[in-house]
């Protein structure tokens, strides 16, 4: 097999592939009517694990954060700043005295220019710790949210569309993650105002207690823009994500949107709430321009009474020119507090987008146990009086059905009937409400997350294979196959011959690949085949494969793949006729189990295939499957 080294695009990099008991399936009861209902997951909660500082919401698990040192640097230096700032006008104002009386300002010249120039230089690097603050702390809150979203329970992660999801990782990680960097920098902005008015007092008390009578108004000011922007801010984050949503729906039905004509509607649709947004836009900078209007007015009211009744200290000789020169600059800086009004704003919008993120990282992770399956198990699935609640209403019950370990179980059902919560369940991707699941007679929710993921296997209709190469995308997941492993599970899934022709064939990096719907279906196959364990659920696998390649790939499941139990989740008769029993659920309860031809001779039972193939028969299958090759002429 070429394995396209020399083809182009293929990075030198890449690696390289090296060259039924039927009997002991259980009577089935159907669930009790007036059996307790549990809403939400029972055991996928880990309460009281996370352990915070108080200001737990911009810390990890432990109490640090990624950016605690640059935030350190961050106060320091916006401190230092600050202090220089205050430092800067008493000494500015003796060197002036100094000048005009000897002419000599001796060493107070120099240190003024010290302060200046530490100003600037302090002011440098506090934007630089800012920007790798800001940097480092959107990192750790967009990874955290991340990992709880992933680390879930599924069912948790669903009442949040894709869109929504997207813009609390990107625009509301940046947002809370500028908070911590903002925080510090707030913290010594207050302590300009304050040094001033102190100095102020030092150097003149009428002065100081002119600037102080003016000080209310400006934190009225403030307290004020602080409480009427929190919620402005909520609702345009909530308008923003309400906005990606419906973009990245109508994105993922594009062809759909085309073919209908739509396009002009769905437009409309995606862009209904943009007025919305406008408008809460208009209202949050008319209120961060309200605010600054108003410490605008202010701040030169202050500094002109100030400097007013300096010049009256002054022409009492109770000042001196330099006094005058400090008197003006502290009081500009003691009513510079109004300036803390963008700093409160960023603080304020980045609380706001910090509780968006919080709620995916405080996602309930699913809790695993201690045990391990026993050696050499069979892949026994048994289910124990399992109950599924979903908004208050029972979506499955199933009670003391066992499936005899090397057998194929296809579940079938019409739609809303409980089969993706019967495989989901199975499997443990979520925890039922009541009862248990058991594998080869051990509880599921009591193995280990390895035990668990390495022995039971999920291929889904649309797989998520990521961004890697083909190869890789086969390889990925608990166990990691050799290259001839890789090869025999797309042989298994129909896969090799296409993979075999891209333009790096196993190599190739999945974006490059130009695959049908069907094709990338077969690698989520191959995967599942790559990693089969005691149990393979498939559901709706096959969906986008025709009959042929259906039947070929479920030989080779049979003939290729490590021997374990298969629950496929079905939808067309020939994969209900090849499977061992059939399981067949009606409103999230068992109706009947049995082979499929049996079955197929209640109506009700065809009816559940009408919409698909129901004029397959249970024999149409035998006669649509090949000759041996010495029957042929």
């Amino acid at each position: 097999m070429s394995s396209g080294a020399g083809a182009p695009g293929c990075g030198p990099g890449r690696r390289r592939l090296p060259a039924r008991d039927v009997r002991r399936f259980s009577p089935v009861r159907t669930s009790r009517p007036g059996a307790r209902q549990t809403p939400g997951i029972r055991n996928g909660r880990r309460l009281g694990s996370r352990k915070e500082s108080r200001d737990g919401e911009w810390t990890g698990t432990d109490g640090s954060g990624p950016g605690r040192a640059l935030e350190a640097l961050v106060l320091l230096c916006s401190v230092g700043a600050a202090l220089a700032a205050v430092a800067q006008p008493l000494v500015l104002g003796r060197t002036l005295d100094l000048l005009l009386r000897d002419g000599d300002a001796g060493r107070w010249l120099p240190l003024s220019a010290g302060l200046l120039l530490g100003e600037l230089l302090l002011d440098s690097a506090t934007s630089l710790f800012t920007g790798r603050c800001n940097a480092a702390w959107t990192a750790s809150v967009r990874s955290r949210a991340l990992r709880g979203l992933l680390r879930t329970v599924p069912d948790h992660a669903r009442p949040h569309p894709p869109g929504d999801v997207g813009t609390r990782l990107t625009l509301n990680a940046t947002d809370a993650g500028g908070a911590p960097a903002a925080r510090a920098a707030l913290a010594a902005s207050l302590i300009t105002p304050l040094g001033a008015l102190v100095a102020l007092a030092v150097v003149d008390p009428w002065v100081a207690l002119c600037v102080l009578t003016g000080l209310p108004a400006l934190a009225l000011v403030l307290r004020s823009f602080a409480r009427d922007t929190g919620a402005t801010v909520a609702a345009y984050q909530r308008t923003q994500s309400l906005i990606a949503s419906r973009l990245l729906e109508a994105l993922e039905g594009t062809a759909t949107i085309a073919a209908a004509g739509t396009a002009d509607r769905e437009r409309a649709r995606v862009l209904a709430p943009l007025p919305e947004l406008a408008a809460q836009g208009r209202h949050m900078w008319a209120l961060h321009g309200r605010a600054l209007g108003r410490s605008g007015v202010l701040v030169p009211s202050l500094t002109l009474a100030a400097t007013a009744v300096g010049g009256l200290r002054l022409a009492a000789d109770e000042l001196s020119v330099g006094d005058l020169l400090a008197v003006g600059r502290y009081a500009q800086l003691t009513a510079g507090v109004g300036g803390a009004a963008s700093l409160l704003g960023a603080i304020v919008r980045a609380r706001r987008a910090r509780h968006r993120t919080l709620e995916l990282e405080r996602m309930p992770a699913q809790a695993y146990g201690t045990l391990r399956l026993p050696p050499d198990g069979p892949g026994e699935l048994e289910l124990r009086g399992v109950r599924v609640v979903r908004d208050g209403r029972r979506v499955l019950g199933v009670d003391r059905v066992r499936v005899p370990g090397g057998s194929t179980v296809a579940v079938v059902g019409r739609g809303g009937a409980g089969k993706s919560v019967l495989a989901a369940v199975a499997g443990r991707l979520i925890d039922p409400d009541e009862g248990h699941v058991l594998l080869d007679g051990v509880r599921l929710d009591r193995l280990t997350r390895g035990a668990l993921r390495t022995e039971v296997t999920y291929a889904f209709e649309r797989p998520v294979l990521g961004e890697g190469t083909v190869a890789e995308a086969v390889a990925d997941g608990a166990r990691r196959p050799s290259g001839e492993q890789v090869r025999q599970a797309a042989r298994a899934a129909g896969a090799d011959g296409f993979v075999r022709r891209l333009p790096c064939g196993y190599d190739t990096p999945l974006p490059q690949a130009p695959l049908s719907g069907g094709e990338h279906q077969r690698l989520g196959l191959a995967r599942a085949f790559a990693h089969a364990g005691r149990l393979l659920v498939m559901d709706d696998a096959t969906s986008s494969l025709d009959t042929a390649t259906e039947h070929r790939v479920d030989l080779a499941l049979r003939r290729s793949v490590r021997t374990g139990t298969r629950l496929v989740v079905a939808h067309r008769p020939s994969v209900a006729d090849r499977a061992d029993l059939v399981l067949w659920l009606e409103e999230g309860h068992v109706r009947a189990v049995g082979a499929h031809r049996d079955l197929w001779n209640t109506a009700d039972y065809r009816a559940v295939f009408a919409a698909g193939a129901g004029a397959e028969t249970p024999g149409a299958e035998a006669v649509r499957r090949p000759e041996p090759e010495e029957a042929r002429p």
